[in-house]
């Protein structure tokens, strides 16, 4: 399969345009869980993707409180050197084991930090993180200049290839630019999570940061087989049960929206997750996007998403069928295609 691959910005990084995420493999027991799950099956998934050519998995110290990186881990043991994927973890969410369904301390102290990245690496088992990202914004009173420059730190020391950050704001991005560049921000972005495209990603396309966006599935919303009845199954500890998206009003029009991606999808063969993703992979200023799965078979539902190029057509007549069901917030097309579309 020949996926298409973008630089991350200037970091001389280049990833194809899908990667998979493992935040549901972290499992459950924790407060942004997605219940239990099969660490076998998540292995697989893993090796899958690799298989099919998909060049980086993203994780995060968080996920399951470090079961994800563990996993992560477990994988890529069994694949060969040549062949490993880029491994881009985050750091900066601090949680009380004692009280797991506690919402961690966003905490990006130095000394946190560096703590944070070697217990990384320890549990991946590599001797230098690809991409290392500040999960969110610090709550502990730290000036984000003191922990943009324990980054840069560990730059120069080896353990980091390339920085990020995640979920920041403009005023936040110009701020640790001034101490060292940023290779890449990760925010979300889905057909129906369109917030982002206001500001943040023609920011990152003008100052030379990648952008990987997170949830353009929006959790599996925007996927073949979701129903409204799934989400009175899902598992007491699957965070999608507070979620917004997940009750109504909101359900209802994300389920209409779903629909309306249905003949995009028969034209191409494909699934409404595929089109969902590449929707927001061929967005103006966006690198790659983030795409969980939890199962060999779940990669290759959605891995045509990194090959295929949705036309101007495509994507008019999902901005239409966006403003048809009221389905989320943003810009529902490219400013690039305004002129010809409006």
């Amino acid at each position: 399969m020949a996926l298409r691959k973008r630089l991350l910005g200037s970091s001389g990084i280049e990833i194809t345009t899908v990667g998979l995420g493992t935040w549901a493999i972290g499992g459950g027991g924790w407060l942004f869980g997605w219940g239990q799950q099969d660490d076998e099956q998540s292995i697989a998934a893993i090796r899958r993707a690799v298989e099919l050519g998909i060049n980086w998995v993203d994780t995060a110290a968080i996920y399951g409180l470090g079961h994800s990186e563990e996993v992560v881990g477990r994988a890529l043991k069994g694949i060969p050197a040549a062949q490993r994927p880029l491994v881009f973890t985050k750091c900066g969410l601090t949680p009380d084991r004692n009280k797991p369904f506690e919402a961690p301390v966003r905490d990006l102290r130095p000394e946190t930090i560096r703590r944070e990245c070697e217990a990384s690496l320890r549990r991946l088992g590599i001797e230098r993180i690809d991409l290392y990202q500040f999960h969110w914004p610090d709550e502990s009173g730290t000036p984000v200049e003191d922990s943009w420059g324990e980054m840069k730190r560990l730059i120069e020391e080896g353990k980091v290839r390339a920085a990020g950050v995640s979920n920041f704001n403009v005023p936040l991005l110009e701020r640790c630019v001034r101490v060292s560049h940023v290779d890449s921000l990760q925010p979300p972005f889905s057909a129906i999570r369109r917030g982002s495209a206001e500001e943040l990603i023609p920011w990152c396309a003008a100052h030379g940061t990648g952008v990987i966006v997170y949830s353009p599935m929006q959790a599996g919303l925007l996927t073949d087989r979701f129903t409204a009845e799934r989400v009175s199954k899902f598992a007491q500890d699957d965070w999608r049960r507070n979620s917004p998206e997940f009750r109504e009003p909101n359900l209802g029009r994300n389920l209409r929206l779903r629909d309306a991606l249905r003949p995009i999808a028969n034209r191409y063969g494909t699934t409404v997750a595929t089109i969902a993703v590449a929707w927001a992979a061929s967005w103006p200023g966006v690198t790659g996007a983030i795409v969980g799965a939890r199962s060999a078979g779940q990669v290759e539902g959605w891995v045509r998403a990194g090959e295929i190029e949705l036309s101007r057509e495509d994507i008019d007549q999902i901005a239409r069928a966006i403003e048809a069901t009221h389905a989320g917030i943003g810009p529902s097309r490219p400013r690039s295609l305004k002129a010809t579309a409006d």
